[in-house]
């Protein structure tokens, strides 16, 4: 019988018919308060894309913008049960799926940094521990969010000339329009990649913003290693569109950055394989970490 496995990433929700392999794509999770029905709207359009027709056994997916209410998951859940005509549908958040895609094992670190910033750290007898994630204005730090507003304010010290000069500045746009913005923090991290190619140009101001970015993630890294029993190497997999999108530009000082404990290891797989292994298998080490609705 069918089953379906789904990332709801930021850039986009990508969906596998299983065993088929059939794949079908929708628009990425954006930040407002019609996001969950956008998601919900997005499953559709991938299922379609994936021609999905007759029942479903089991729907997994981990979600970027996980419904934090008390009861949305569940409801959430539930809609997309409904939607997929599906007897059973496994929801977690993006920081599980990330983990279990990339170390298979199930033991070690995974990084998920992209608008936001999770980690997720499960050691050898199965407890795990969440570290940060704790959104734009209170944490994930390192994010690209938080790299994009850091350079948007050095954006503004620059040309007020309170801070140092950079090419930053050199941007058409202007940061104090983004408070009329609804997207307001996807906007603030799209200017992240703007930092990193300055960065890469030698801008001392840029450079130094990622710096401190990398700082920040090897920061949630030790502290994420530390939790985890004995004295040996600990696998840590950076994931997520930042990491992808910026690779040994920002992983290189977090390399240095991390403690000796901490090996940082390629990705065995991404969230999406990660969500095939939970539609496909037990929940295991995951399994508090995940709403489950039956019909």
């Amino acid at each position: 019988m069918t089953r379906i496995a789904i990332d709801g990433g930021q850039s986009a929700l990508r969906l596998r018919v299983l065993p088929s392999g059939r794949t079908g794509e929708g628009p990425g999770y954006t930040h407002g308060p019609d996001a969950l029905r956008k998601m919900l709207d997005a499953i559709g359009t991938a299922a379609a894309g994936a021609e999905l027709t007759g029942p479903v056994e089991i729907v997994a997916l981990g979600l970027t913008g996980y419904p934090q209410a008390p009861g949305a998951a569940e409801k959430f859940a539930a809609d997309v049960g409904e939607l997929l005509d599906a007897d059973e549908v496994r929801l977690t958040q993006d920081m599980v799926t990330a983990h279990a895609g990339a170390l298979p094992e199930g033991y070690g670190v995974v990084v998920a940094a992209g608008t936001g910033l999770v980690c997720l750290a499960v050691d050898r007898d199965g407890t795990w521990r969440k570290l940060d994630g704790h959104g734009y204005l209170f944490g994930d730090a390192g994010s690209a969010f938080a790299i994009g507003r850091a350079g948007l304010v050095a954006v503004q010290r620059a040309r007020d000339g309170r801070g140092p000069v950079t090419k930053l500045a050199d941007t058409a746009l202007d940061p104090v329009t983004l408070y009329r913005s609804s997207t307001l923090v996807d906007d603030v991290a799209r200017f992240a990649p703007e930092v990193l190619r300055c960065a890469a140009e030698g801008d001392p101001v840029a450079y130094e913003l990622v710096v401190r970015a990398a700082g920040d993630i090897a920061e949630t890294i030790a502290a994420a290693v530390a939790q985890l029993a004995g004295e040996g190497p600990v696998p840590v997999a950076c994931v997520g569109g930042l990491f992808k999108g910026a690779g040994e530009q920002l992983l290189t000082p977090v390399r240095e950055a991390v403690p000796s404990r901490a090996r940082l290891t390629p990705a065995a797989g991404n969230s999406l394989d990660g969500a095939e292994r939970l539609a496909t298998g037990p929940a295991g080490t995951y399994a508090d970490l995940i709403v489950m609705h039956r019909r």
